[in-house]
C-alpha cells in the first residue's frame, strides 16, 4: 500500500483515518460476497444485478481502503470515485483496471441518475470486475498478520 497518496487524500479531508477492526472488514467482505451472489441470479433485471455487483466493487474498495487505515469522508462528494481510485494504492489494482472500475461507477450514476439501461456487456464486465477484486482481497486478507492472529 502507498500510504503516502492516502496521508495525503486524508489531509484534503478526502479520507479519514479508522482504527483497525477485523469484524468490520469481515463484515464488508461479507457484503460483497452476498451482493455478488445476489447479482448472479439471472430472473432479476440487468440493472438490478448490475448495481448488485458494483455495490460489491465499492465494498471492496472499503475494504482496501480499512486494511490502510481508512474511509472514504461521505461528508466530501465523489467519496465514491476516491474508494475507486484508491484501489492502486489499497489492493495494489493496476491503474488500467481501475479505470474500468470508475467507468463502471459512471455507469452506475448515469442508470441510476438518468435511467440509462445497462447492456448485457456491462453487466458483464461489472460481474466479471467484481468477481476478480473480491479475489484480490481475499488474496490480501488471507496473507495479512492481523487476521492471522499474528503481529504485523
Amino acid at each position: 500500500m502507498t500510504s503516502t497518496n492516502l496521508a495525503n487524500l486524508a489531509r484534503i479531508g478526502q479520507l479519514d483515518p479508522v482504527p483497525f477492526s477485523k469484524d468490520l472488514v469481515q463484515r464488508m467482505l461479507a457484503t460483497a460476497q452476498q451482493r455478488l451472489r445476489d447479482a448472479a441470479f439471472a430472473q432479476n433485471s440487468n440493472e438490478t444485478r448490475f448495481d448488485c455487483a458494483y455495490t460489491a466493487i465499492r465494498a471492496l474498495a472499503d475494504v482496501g481502503l480499512h486494511l490502510g487505515g481508512y474511509r472514504t469522508s461521505t461528508s466530501k462528494p465523489g467519496h465514491h470515485q476516491t474508494a475507486i481510485q484508491c484501489l492502486a494504492d489499497t489492493l495494489d489494482v493496476p491503474q488500467p483496471t481501475v479505470r474500468i472500475l470508475d467507468s463502471l461507477r459512471k455507469q452506475r450514476n448515469v442508470t441510476d441518475y438518468d435511467g440509462e439501461l445497462v447492456t448485457q456487456a456491462a453487466l458483464t464486465e461489472c460481474l466479471n470486475q467484481a468477481q476478480a477484486l473480491l479475489g484480490v482481497a481475499q488474496k490480501i486478507i488471507q496473507d495479512d498478520l492481523r487476521f492471522r492472529g499474528e503481529t504485523p
